[in-house]
């Protein structure tokens, strides 16, 4: 039998704190995609993939949505994520980032990019 993937029971109680302490921006970005909101498109927030837990994931196009805070505006935490975007793109999946600061200030365009890059 294949090992699952998706949410492990390990991460279940890691994802639900996640989940209930959002950054400012993921949760303002949440009421966007809730409620399939986007072209009828389901999105689950941090769901985990492996052992990465993604902020937002379209299981219908395979696409992860992750937002990325000032932590990760230096060389280290670059890479780590290049890396990781790099298992996952290897894995089928399509890994989007978007700085928290577009999310406020040029939403439209986030939401056009996620979009541009649904299966048609």
């Amino acid at each position: 039998m294949k090992k699952p993937i998706h949410n492990k029971k390990v991460l279940k109680d890691f994802r639900k704190e996640l989940r209930n302490n959002l950054t400012p921006a993921e949760a303002y970005f949440w009421n966007e995609l809730k409620g399939n909101k986007l072209e009828g498109r389901k999105f689950r927030r941090q769901h985990s993939i492996n052992n990465f837990i993604v902020d937002f994931y379209c299981a219908s196009d395979k696409l992860i949505v992750e937002l990325d805070g000032e932590i990760h505006l230096n060389p280290l935490a670059e890479e780590k994520d290049r890396k990781r975007d790099e298992i996952l793109n290897g894995m089928g999946f399509k890994v989007l980032r978007f700085e928290n600061k577009m999310v406020f200030e040029n939403l439209e365009f986030v939401l056009n990019e996620i979009k541009d890059n649904f299966r048609v």
